[in-house]
This record gives structure tokens, sequence and C-alpha cells, in this order.
């Protein structure tokens, strides 16, 4: 197998750039580049890095060596940490590729061979990319619980409980004439009973795994002129939407990325609903309300000097008290505008938030609300969640299988049910054959790692 480099840090000018060599020729491409053998593992030793062809000095660098299997790949591997300016960089990766059974490293590799030689499993594999990209504290911590291992160990447990069943009915298979004890029966039964509900509860979690990954969607919904795309401005403390007294200024979605206490939110600005539009408003009125009933929370504006039910029904349609429901806040807007008005203290069943976006009056208020139903609907405490599409779809596949298991049927198809649902959960880990999914999981990895 060739022995691979890559840059282990961006590329960008820095103080020290780190460039890592794993495989069977590190040891003897650091010697060619110190001219000196390597020092022992693990202990940091600085040296001078030399062009082997034309023996220049290139830098003075921090070497580390790591022989296997103790190493992230598992094979030897060696970390120059060179000063992070471009030329250096540059020259140091050219001395590498020069050099003989040597080449660049492919997106993930390093963390594909480690996960071939049995460092980590594929969840905890996921877990490393999603920790490398993760923008806030609640995906790092989300994530840094995948790659310890959490979730592998959870579904490694259940399929470990699958073989053990699968063992007892296997034992009876080649004799067919011999009748299952009804001890064993009665406890094979309840086993599959336990391992159903364990999967459906873990499945049945309201996806915040995988939304907390891509941020939890707030939609910011209301009619022409109410104040929304100023609220998005607030929010997102810069101007990022055009803000006018005519109607109909905004057309199409925009949108903003926010760390609210640690948690990623997505908060849309969308067009102002009304019922005469043209066609492109029309068509931005109708991708609002899909993106309000996708939402996980909305936002509603109002400007309250103009509120009343017939325009809340108008903006959110037939169906607004459902749209609504408790994962809403109502604004009323421009309060500092209102002149013996009585305020509506209540719609559709939620206390309205009285607000005044151009006075910063409720921004603190919407921002506690948004941070509370993220806190009480998307805590990832207690047990690990599913963070992958690729995980739901696998562990619905086991579910599926295993209620098909029944010891009524043939001994032989009852134990091919079991096989069925560990192949399912051995998919996720990678502890069964899963080539044509490795390419597609590590590719999205960043060279270098």
């Amino acid at each position: 197998m060739d022995t691979i480099f890559a840059t282990a840090t961006a590329p960008v000018k820095s103080g020290v750039a780190i460039i890592r060599i794993s495989g069977e020729k590190a040891g003897s491409a650091l010697a060619s580049l110190t001219r000196k053998q390597p020092p022992p593992p693990r202990l940091a030793s600085l040296s001078r890095i030399f062009n082997p062809d034309t023996n220049e000095l290139i830098d003075e660098a921090l070497i580390l060596c790591f022989k296997a299997p103790a190493s992230f790949t598992g094979e030897d591997v060696a970390e120059l940490h060179v000063h992070g300016g471009r030329a250096v960089v540059t020259e140091v990766l050219q001395v590498l590729s020069e050099m003989p059974g040597l080449r660049m490293a492919e997106p993930g590799e390093f963390s594909r061979r480690a996960f071939e030689n049995g460092k980590m499993d594929l969840t905890e594999a996921e877990g490393l990319a999603d920790l490398i990209d993760a923008e806030t504290k609640i995906q790092a911590k989300m994530a840094l619980r995948q790659k310890q291992g959490e979730l592998g160990r959870l579904y490694e447990e259940w399929r470990e409980a699958l073989l053990t069943i699968l063992a007892n009915i296997e034992a009876y298979i080649d004799f067919p004439d011999e009748e299952i004890p009804p001890h064993i029966t009665a406890q094979i039964e309840d086993d599959v009973e336990k391992l159903k509900t364990s999967f459906a509860k873990h499945l049945n979690d309201n996806k915040r795994g995988e939304r907390l990954r891509e941020g939890l969607s707030v939609a910011i919904i209301g009619p022409p002129n109410a104040g929304k795309s100023s609220l998005l401005n607030l929010l997102a403390r810069r101007d990022v939407a055009i803000v006018s007294e005519h109607a109909g200024t905004t057309r199409d979605i925009i949108e903003v990325h926010l760390d609210l206490g640690g948690y990623p939110i997505v908060i849309a600005d969308t067009a102002g609903i009304r019922e005469s539009a043209g066609e492109i408003e029309a068509e931005g009125i109708r991708r609002a309300l899909a993106r309000a009933k996708d939402a996980d929370f909305k936002i509603i504006v109002f400007d309250a000097e103009d509120y009343s039910e017939e325009k809340l029904s108008q903006v959110l349609g037939d169906d607004f008290h459902s749209l609504i429901k408790q994962d809403s806040i109502v604004i009323l807007n421009k309060i500092d505008l209102l002149q013996n008005v009585n305020f509506i203290p209540q719609v559709a069943g939620i206390t309205t938030t009285e607000a005044s976006f151009n006075n910063g009056v409720g921004i603190d208020k919407i921002l506690l609300q948004i941070k509370k139903f993220a806190e009480d609907n998307f805590n990832i405490g207690g047990d690990p969640v599913i963070t992958r599409q690729r995980h739901r779809s696998l562990l619905q596949e086991a579910l599926t299988s295993l209620e098909l298991f029944s010891l009524s049927k043939p001994i032989e198809l009852a134990a091919e049910d079991l096989r069925h649902t560990a192949n399912s959960l051995g998919k996720i880990t990678g502890r069964i054959d899963v080539e044509e999914i490795l390419g597609k999981i590590f590719s999205s990895f960043c060279i270098g790692k």
C-alpha cells in the first residue's frame, strides 16, 4: 500500500502548518528530509528539513513519530510541524511527492485507513467529520460523543444481543425434530420485544440529531411591511435584507445562520403574504408558506396598528391554527406607534410579544423564546442520537426485519429475519462489508484528515 501525505492544517498562512505522512515508508521519508534517524515514538524533536536532491535547507521543524499500530491510522505515522508560510509548505509537499512510493492523500484517506485498520468504526469516523465541521458548541458536543463511540457502542450492543438470540435458534436448526424448550422460546420472544421497543424509541426522536447537524429551521412570516426584514437584520446584527416601505420588497427566502446559546439556528426571512400579488411575488408567497410548514419554529410578525384575525387567516391560510400551535411567537411590532389602540394579548391562544424593531424593543425576549424552544426540544443529553439519514434508513430496515420475526415460522426463516436485522446494524458501524458506502462517506472529509 502506498505511503500517503498531506497537510493536516488549513491551507492558509499561519505560524505552524502540520504535514502528516502515513505508511510503511513514513520513517524513511522523514530520514531523507532530516538526514538522521527519526526520533523515538511520541517524543518531539527539533530538526532541520532539507531538500534531498539539492541539499538546500527548507525549514526548521518539530518532528513527531508514531509507530504502528499506536497511531491515528494504525500505520507508521510521521508529522512535520513546519512554519506555515506557503513557500515552505509547498516545497516540503513537492519534495515528498518526488519520493518513490509516496503520493498525496485523497480526501478522508487517513480516516479511511484508520477505519480499515480497526482504529474506529464508521459512526466514529462520521463523528470526526462532524466535529471538524461543527460551528456551535452543541454541534461539537454531539459530534464528540459520536466520535468517542457512544453511538457505535449502542448499535453493537443491539447487534450482540441479536447474535445471542440467533445462536439459541441456530442450535436447533440441525435438529428439526427437536422443539425449542418453552422457557427458551419465552426468553427469545421477550428479548426480541425489548429490542423492537428500543429500536422504535431510538427512531422516534423528532430527528433532533439530524436537525442539529443542519441547524434548526426558524421561519419569519407575516404580511408586507410588518417588519420581518428588520427583525432578520436585528437578529443577524448586520444588514442582510433590504428594508423598504414599499410592499413586496422580499421576493425570495433570505437565510441567516446564528449560534444561539450553542444551538445552530437557521433563520429565514420570507416574502410578505397578501392576497393581491404579481406572478413573481405570488411564487414568493407560496415558498413562504411552504417554508413555514416545514420550519421547526415560526415567528409571525404583524404591524400592531394594523392587526386583525382576518389578516392572520390571510397570512397563514385556512390551516393557520395548525401552523401556529405552540412552536411559534406572534409578534406585534411598532408598538411605539400605537395611539389609543387596544393591544391584543393573545392570538390563536398564544400570548403575543410586544416589539418595536426600530427601537430594539422585544429582541432579547424573542431570542430567549427561540433558545428555550431549542433547549426544550433538542436537548442531546441521555442516550446518543441519530445524526445521519444513513443511520436512520438502516435502523428502520433493521426494525422492519425484526418485526417480521416470528417463532411460528419455519425456524430457518425466523433465523434469517434475525440475520437481516443484525446485518442492517452492522452496516451502520461497518462491522460487515460496506464497500459501496465507504467512498461516499470518506470523500466528504477534507484532505489531510
